[in-house]
């Protein structure tokens, strides 16, 4: 039986993961070279385009904000032992009880609005991703099969809602009427020119701010309360946890409804934030991205927000390199996004023994 490798905490949530994503950039250089181009000023590209200038930032963040939400709520599942593939229905759900607040009191003070929508996102997605969990904890029903068929149902459900519910009269198009003024969230740079700082328009909003916050509230929730130690003891050994007094059961129901509440609240940047109503597919596969986020970082927050940050970078900078490289085209930019997840994700362990080993000799 062989032991299992073991790593310093510094090296297993910062070294590993910056060598995987190195490594995957590599990979995916040599793709670029393949067809021609030069990885190094396809490079740059990239990166002047997520990083260079303002507007790029601002874009860069907004799509950050997506995965911020989403790699947390996976995290949370991870650290009860769940795997929560479920965060693209649970945000479809989420965008749903934002909308329904939105629509029904868009016309009062968004102070008001505001709170009580982003709260019934993330309750929404809660109750959507606690049912899965009950599944798995009364039923024996695994999680991840449950979660993946809770995508199409909330899929399917959204567009009855469109197309039959929220629909204004008159309309071809399957969405819900623009939100009021009260149901709004504010964009970023609406809110620094109020204190005299000039940022370009982009759809970076207020989501941003919530989604940092949501952060320091996983890890103190994680590392600091009594909750969190409980949900640790359950994904490391539920034996254990049972005989000291902890209910695997209610773990998982627990576990799942937080991170589908988290799951929930990634509806706020593009529901509130950006597209003022609710529309069919807004959430643009950014719950699977999670998955990868979640690996990346570790399921540590500080990590989850590097990683959020990566794939916002290749996401903004991706369209810019596609634009301004024809032959380098959107596919190939997933392929490189692909690249990045399979070795930061399927692949994270691949260099761990040799790392390991390579810090031992240095040690003696």
């Amino acid at each position: 039986m062989s032991t299992p490798v073991t790593l310093p905490r510094w090296a297993d949530l910062a070294l590993l993961p910056l060598i995987n994503v190195a490594v995957a950039f590599l990979a995916a250089g040599l793709v670029v070279l393949a067809i021609g181009e030069s990885p190094l000023e396809a490079t740059g590209i990239l990166l002047r385009g997520a990083l260079g200038h303002a507007e790029g930032i601002g874009f860069t963040l907004y799509y950050a904000t997506n995965f911020i939400f989403a790699g947390l709520a996976v995290a949370v599942a991870f650290h009860a032992g769940l795997f929560n593939i479920g965060g693209e229905g649970q945000a479809i759900v989420g965008g749903v009880g934002a909308a329904m607040v939105a629509l029904a009191l868009g016309h009062l003070p968004g102070l008001i609005v505001l709170p009580l929508a982003v709260l019934a996102a993330a309750l929404f997605g809660a109750a959507w991703a606690a049912v899965p969990g009950w599944l798995q904890a009364r039923r024996g029903s695994h999680v991840v099969i449950t979660t993946i068929m809770f995508n199409f149902i909330a899929s399917a459900l959204l567009i009855y809602l469109l197309v039959d519910i929220f629909r204004p009269p008159g309309s071809m198009e399957p969405s819900s009427r623009l939100f009021a003024a009260g149901g709004k969230l504010p964009f970023l740079h609406d809110l620094l020119a109020m204190i005299g700082i000039s940022m370009p328009k982009t759809p970076l909003n207020l989501s941003f701010v919530i989604a940092l916050g949501a952060a320091v509230v996983v890890y103190l929730l994680i590392d600091r309360s009594r909750l969190g130690y409980g949900l640790r003891t359950v994904g490391a050994n539920p034996t254990a946890a049972r005989y000291g007094g902890i209910s695997p059961e209610r773990a998982t129901v627990v576990a799942m409804a937080i991170s589908g509440g988290l799951a929930g609240m990634m509806a706020i940047n593009e529901i509130l934030g950006v597209q003022h109503r609710l529309i069919n597919d807004f959430t643009g596969g950014y719950g699977f991205v999670g998955i990868a986020v979640a690996l990346m970082g570790r399921s540590h927050p500080v990590g989850l927000l590097l990683a959020a940050l990566l794939f916002g970078v290749l996401y903004q900078g991706g369209t810019e390199l596609a634009f301004d490289k024809p032959r380098i085209t959107r596919d190939m930019i997933v392929v490189i996004q692909g690249l990045v997840i399979l070795f930061a994700g399927a692949l994270e362990f691949m260099f761990k023994p040799a790392l390991a080993r390579l810090l031992k000799a240095k040690e003696r």
